[in-house]
């Protein structure tokens, strides 16, 4: 034990008996003494060191055996180049507002297809000079950041929903492999 652990051991059990002694002193005090609220004081003084009892006792509770080190997620910022994985039929769905009820412009997006309650991310280029309007379907390309987990669940004719931030925003069905 170091020097620091025996003061603070110390420190301890000095404060549990200042509480105890005060705990004694105001059973037997009359109601409304000065010795009775001095009694409770000393009983007080106790309240800091409960914090650290608590913390010591959880230290001693068995911890988890720390997990291995996992490699950096992937991105497509690292793929490069796209590479379509699957030819989809997309639908958008009507924006919640009329004022964002807009077509997607050209450019590349990125979201979360569904199928059931597993997502898996996935990229979207509109070329350029084109727009997918909201309501109608539209034949795109798909790209997955982890092909080999999403590839079997995206078989021709299987329904997802795409996910971008907190909201659906289209619907889709996988046409062929593109």
């Amino acid at each position: 034990m170091t020097k620091i652990q025996f003061r603070r051991k110390l420190i301890v059990i000095i404060l549990l008996c200042v509480a105890v002694t005060g705990a004694v002193v105001r059973h037997y005090a009359e109601r409304g003494t000065t010795t009775r609220d001095i009694a409770t004081l000393l009983m007080v003084l106790w309240v800091p060191i409960i914090g650290n009892v608590i913390a010591w006792l959880i230290g001693k509770l068995p911890r988890r055996a720390p997990r291995p080190a996992q490699a950096e997620p992937a991105s497509f910022d690292a793929r490069g180049a796209f590479t379509p994985h699957r030819r989809v039929a997309l639908t958008l769905r009507p924006a919640a507002l009329p004022v964002h009820d807009v077509p997607l412009g050209a450019g590349e997006y990125r979201g979360a297809l569904v199928i059931d309650k597993e997502g898996f991310s996935a990229r979207w280029i509109v070329p350029q000079g084109e727009a997918l309007a909201r309501g109608e379907p539209h034949t795109i390309d798909i790209e997955f950041l982890s092909p080999d987990l999403a590839l079997p669940r995206f078989a021709p004719d299987a329904e997802f929903r795409v996910l971008v931030d907190d909201l659906f925003v289209a619907d889709g069905r996988v046409l062929q492999p593109a």
